[in-house]
């Protein structure tokens, strides 16, 4: 028997395993980007509730840049609510010079605001 064998019905190679032909299938390789902890954050979720949808990123090795780029929208749509919160409030420097534990309560405040709306809108929707 043959170790390689091509069907042309299918286009695919397959691999003598014993007495088993197994289909020689590998993953498309996929740019590897950075993933911060939004984008770990995102995975830990689909992993456990969106199984379905894990599977597919995964086996069509798209998985890295849909996790960097939720990572990306996620850390944008932070740094924009933390800005707009914080000229809401009136947080300035000017504060931060005259009282500095009054300035990080309000900021600690603001940060965690900002990250409960990311959480809730893109990381576990």
């Amino acid at each position: 028997m043959e170790k390689y064998v091509y069907d042309e019905n299918n286009g695919l190679w397959y691999e003598l395993q014993g007495d088993y032909y197994i289909p020689c299938l590998t993953l498309p390789t996929e740019e590897e980007k950075p993933i911060g902890i939004w984008g770990q954050r995102h995975l830990r979720y689909i992993k456990q509730e969106c199984k379905a949808l894990y599977t597919e990123l995964l086996t069509s090795g798209r998985l890295n840049a849909y996790l960097a780029n939720i990572n990306e929208q996620a850390e944008n749509m932070f740094f924009e609510l933390v800005k707009q919160m914080t000229a809401q409030e009136g947080i300035t420097e000017k504060l931060k010079a005259q009282d500095q534990m009054l300035w990080v309560q309000r900021m600690n405040n603001i940060r965690a605001k900002a990250m409960e709306i990311v959480n809730h809108e893109l990381i576990y929707a």
